[in-house]
């Protein structure tokens, strides 16, 4: 997991996705499309990039800690990783959905600061 600032995330989504703005976090797969290795649980994923500059917005905006809004990032991230996504309404509620329990079993729910 990398922390960097707007500028890197931006450069990084235009040379590995072809899109120039930034963004808040950055998932890069190691196993795209490939089943998850059960003879090795502790497999690498892939990679997550977070914009600490957008974290730090996006907590102020939602009115929660800087630590709830990167926990909330890292775990969104992570989910990408495991092949989940959000081009759809429902993607989005499951995808939504499993990353609240995931932070709400940390204690770090919306309201935490």
């Amino acid at each position: 997991m990398v922390l960097t600032d707007d500028s890197e995330v931006r450069r990084l989504n235009r040379q590995y996705r072809g899109i120039d703005r930034t963004t808040d976090v950055l998932s890069f797969s190691q196993r795209e499309g490939e089943p998850w290795p059960e003879e090795e649980p502790s497999a690498l994923l892939g990679d997550i990039v977070i914009s600490m500059d957008r974290a730090q917005e996006q907590a102020r905006e939602y009115g929660h800690s800087l630590a709830r809004e990167v926990a909330f990032l890292a775990v969104h991230g992570t989910l990408h990783l495991l092949g989940y996504d959000h081009q759809t309404p429902v993607e989005e509620q499951e995808m939504m959905a499993k990353a609240e329990a995931v932070l709400a079993g940390l204690g770090l729910t919306r309201e935490a600061r």
